[in-house]
Order: structure tokens, then sequence, then C-alpha cells
């Protein structure tokens, strides 16, 4: 018991070290509410996939996901509701994920910050070909 204890100790402690904290912001924190958000994202991400392997959908230059200029054309009306759908329940989350990490590090004042640095850490984890917007507001696709 008390070596198990010692090990879940451990963990704890090994996990909030290789925690990324960046301007004082831990980012990597497992709150109730970052983690009830992270896990809707996850789940919601196997049906956006799609979208984004399409060419569709993209991550803008404030981080969130929206609909590529001209592509939806190529969408049915069925298709581009329930693109939006998804596109207003990840963008809901991506808001929510900010505020509970400035929540959790006690630092509200610090949203704008952490919008930037998920725009970026999200944008880095899109696919090579996807496409993400440039901060002058241009489309691209990931190299």
């Amino acid at each position: 018991m008390k070596f198990a204890l010692t090990v879940l100790l451990s963990a704890a402690t090994l996990s909030t070290a290789w925690a990324e904290t960046i301007d004082g912001i831990n980012y990597d924190m497992g709150t109730p509410p970052i983690v009830v958000t992270h896990h809707a994202m996850g789940q919601r991400f196997s049906r956006l996939v799609r979208f984004y392997e399409a060419g569709i959908i993209g991550v803008d230059n404030k981080g969130m996901v929206a609909i590529h200029p001209g592509a939806d054309q190529h969408l049915t009306l069925p298709q581009r509701q329930i693109a939006e759908k998804l596109i207003d329940a990840e963008n809901h989350d991506r808001e929510s994920m900010a505020m509970a990490i400035a929540d959790g590090n006690g630092k509200r004042d610090a949203i704008p910050v952490i919008r930037v640095h998920l725009k970026d850490r999200w944008q880095k984890e899109m696919k090579s070909g996807w496409w993400i917007q440039d901060d002058k507001g241009e489309w691209l696709k990931k190299p």
C-alpha cells in the first residue's frame, strides 16, 4: 500500500514537472473543466477530420475552426449543416479551454495570451496539407 502511494505521488509530481509552462501559465493541468473539455474535443475530432482531409475546414488566425473560403461551394446543404454544427461545438470548447486554463492558473486576465498560445499549438498540430490561416489573414496549406 505504501509503495503504491509512493508511485502515485511520484507520477503526479513527474507529470507536473513535465507540464508545459509558458509565462507562468501551466497549459497542461488536469482540472475537471479542462479534462471534460479536452475529452469532448477528442471525441469530436474523429468527425472533424474528414472535413480537414477534404480541405473544407481549417484553423484560422485566432485558433478557431472555420470553413475554408471557397470550400463551402463543394458541400451539399446537409454536409454544410453537419460541418457548421461541429465547428460551433468545437469553437465553443476552444473558448472554454482558454477560460478553464486561465481559471486553473488563477489568471483570468491572461486569456488573450492563452488564446494566442493555444492557436499556435493547434496550428502546429495540423497535418501537412490541412488549411491554416496566417496572421495576415491568408489561407494556406500547412507544409
